[in-house]
């Protein structure tokens, strides 16, 4: 019997959790962010009421086996000065498809269908969705892209129009999964958006699979500034309970000093990982060297994750 995996989030840290997963002997299921609203999904979300396809945009890519060069045309980026720039070529694919079927969810699967793509996608919601935050000083931002910018503490952050109807399947597939895996990404924007789902967070505590997250590596200016690890779980049992998450995975390899000084000019540094407050906090610790030491740019490294990932499936 092959064994059921479901991945949750959105953002750059989905896709990069996806590829590694997609080699697996698994049956696969994305479950994704629609609350994008900057840059060309935020235009298409707006001017056509349909859903943000940015992150499903990156995951089909991710999880797509079709010819290389197909792959590049559907990331393709339009520039210069035109009615095309800042659009991407599979967010107008997705719009184009999303009018031609009548649904969302139905262009996504022809797409899928087209490119090749390994297991299953699921927009968190088939309709346009806003992500509202309120800050620990009482303001309500409203907007995915204007939360970071506000740079404040977050309190909580939730969604409207209420109420968000996530697919049937999506409900199905986390509480037939045998191992749930919350992605790295922006903890507010991107990861939880999807779990404040309130049918998302029963199927979550319903399920019968281990839920695990995968931990960032560092902070995010604005989002996660001075975060340890605790805070990040403390921040999801703020949410969704206190009896969901049961593991977290850390990275416990070194991170280069050049690479510190980097990401220190965005005022971001490498997440304390506070191994007692997590297990008060009651969730294991999973301690591995999960990081890509070739790139430049701090990423979760995709074969080790899934490696570990498969390790405990």
């Amino acid at each position: 019997m092959v064994k059921k995996m479901v991945a949750i989030g959105g953002g750059t840290g989905m896709p990069v959790l996806l590829r590694g997963l997609k080699e697996l002997p698994v049956d696969l299921s994305a479950i994704v962010t629609v609350a994008d609203d900057g840059g060309s999904s935020g235009k298409l979300r707006n001017e056509l009421a349909m859903p943000a396809p940015g992150d499903i945009r990156n995951v089909i890519a991710a999880l797509a086996e079709a010819e290389p060069m197909l792959i590049d045309l559907f990331q393709h980026r339009f520039t210069g000065q035109n009615g095309l720039s800042g659009h991407s070529m599979g967010n107008l694919l997705l719009a184009a498809m999303t009018s031609i079927s009548g649904d969302f969810y139905n262009g996504i699967k022809e797409i899928s269908r087209v490119l090749k793509v390994k297991g299953n996608i699921y927009p968190i919601a088939n309709q346009n969705v806003v992500l509202h935050a309120e800050m620990e000083d009482g303001e309500i931002v409203t907007g995915e892209s204007n939360i970071p910018l506000a740079n404040k503490r977050i309190k909580r952050v939730f969604v409207s129009p209420l109420p968000v109807t996530p697919l049937p399947d999506a409900i199905q597939a986390i509480k037939q999964a045998d191992l749930i895996v919350i992605s790295p990404g922006s903890l507010y924007t991107s990861v939880m958006p999807n779990l404040i789902v309130p049918e998302i967070e029963h199927a979550l505590r319903e399920a019968r699979g281990k839920v695990v997250y995968v931990c960032n590596v560092m902070t995010q200016f604005g989002e996660t500034t001075n975060y340890t690890a605790g805070d990040h779980i403390e921040a999801i049992h703020n949410h969704i309970g206190a009896d969901i998450v049961s593991a977290i995975i850390v990275n416990n390899s070194q991170i280069e000093q050049d690479i510190r000084k980097n990401y220190a000019e965005e005022h971001a540094a490498p997440v304390v990982y506070d191994m007692e407050r997590l297990k008060v906090l009651g969730v294991e610790v999973i301690e591995a060297d999960i990081i890509d030491h070739n790139q430049r740019k701090l990423r979760h490294d995709t074969h080790k994750i899934a490696k570990l990932l498969y390790d405990i499936l």
